[in-house]
Parts: C-alpha cells; sequence; structure tokens
C-alpha cells in the first residue's frame, strides 16, 4: 500500500499524474497526459484519468471529470486538479475541449507540468482561457523533462511540433551552422 500524499504536496501528486499518463497508449496522434482531482478541504483522490484511459479519444481531464459522475460538477471551493500538461483549449476532433470541461465543473486551481507544445494547436492558450475564468493556473516545476519524455511516446516523427521532423529539423539545423561558418 503507498503512503498517503502530505497536503499541499504539489509535486507527490504531479508524479501521480505521470505515473497514470505511463497508462496511456504511444501513439502519434495524442499525448500520453494523466490527471488527479483532489479535495482540497480533505486531501483525498476525488477521481483520476488519463489519455485514452475511456472509449474514443478521450483526454486525461476529461476522463478524470467524466468518473466523477453527476455531470462532473464540484464544489468550487473543494476541488483542485492536478494534471501534466496545460488543458487543451481547442479539440481538433470536434469535441469539448478540457477547458471547457474545467470551467464548467467549477474547478478553480489546476497545477501543470507543462505547457502543451505546439505539436497540434498551435499556440495553445488554454492557460490564460482558464486564468480569465477565474481559474488559478499554477505550474509545477522538476518533473518537465521526464513529463514530455512520456507525453511524446509515439511522436518521433513530429517532435518538433507541427509536422517537422526530427530528421528534417536536424538537417536544417546543419545546414544554417554550414552556411553561417562559410
Amino acid at each position: 500500500m503507498t503512503e498517503p500524499i502530505a497536503p499541499g504536496d504539489h509535486t507527490a501528486y504531479m508524479r501521480l499524474a505521470l505515473s497514470l499518463s505511463r497508462l496511456s497508449p504511444a501513439q502519434p496522434s495524442n499525448y500520453r497526459v494523466g490527471a488527479v482531482l483532489v479535495s482540497a478541504t480533505s486531501n483525498t483522490i476525488l477521481s483520476s484519468g488519463y489519455t485514452q484511459e475511456l472509449a474514443g479519444n478521450t483526454h486525461a481531464e476529461q476522463n478524470c471529470l467524466a468518473k466523477l459522475g453527476g455531470g462532473g460538477e464540484v464544489p468550487a471551493e473543494e476541488a483542485v486538479l492536478y494534471t501534466t500538461m496545460e488543458p487543451c483549449v481547442r479539440r481538433l476532433s470536434g469535441n469539448a475541449s478540457c477547458v471547457e470541461r474545467i470551467l464548467r465543473a467549477g474547478i478553480r486551481r489546476v497545477f501543470v507540468g507543462v505547457l502543451e507544445p505546439d505539436v497540434f494547436v498551435a499556440c495553445n492558450d488554454g492557460r490564460a482561457v482558464l486564468e480569465r475564468g477565474g481559474v488559478e493556473v499554477v505550474r509545477v516545476p522538476g518533473l518537465e523533462d521526464e513529463i514530455l519524455e512520456v507525453a511524446m511516446a509515439g511522436h518521433e516523427g513530429r517532435r518538433r511540433g507541427h509536422g517537422v521532423s526530427d530528421a528534417d529539423a536536424d538537417a536544417a539545423a546543419a545546414a544554417a551552422a554550414a552556411s553561417a561558418g562559410a
């Protein structure tokens, strides 16, 4: 049995979310993300989720809230969300974004491990939209490299953003360096 997480140990809750993200399938069409919803008053875990845990092209935050039942609503002062990656503000699939779901649920505080890279949606402004909606967004430092390594599994040809392969980016960098040295 694991030890309970101390109240306010944001790194420990982020590590828990990271462990959940590892359960997500590694695919080039999504990030592997984990999310944990915690009661701010009792320090108990209310729900958790990870990318594609439930049927369909589902996101971690979406699954976490769906598993709550009752429409995914929680008392605003009651819950804080830990998610390994900044929640999406746009879904290419046409589904409701994670930001919409968080705002609708009444969550007032979100802890994120990393901001969303520009792979699927350029300039994700999920953090800004949440903040405009009255949600405090807090970065939890220290796990960025590990979170991105897990999140980007299956993206080997897309890691540099917008479909630019690592090989193409490396070739462009080498050409730029060669021309600068000439």
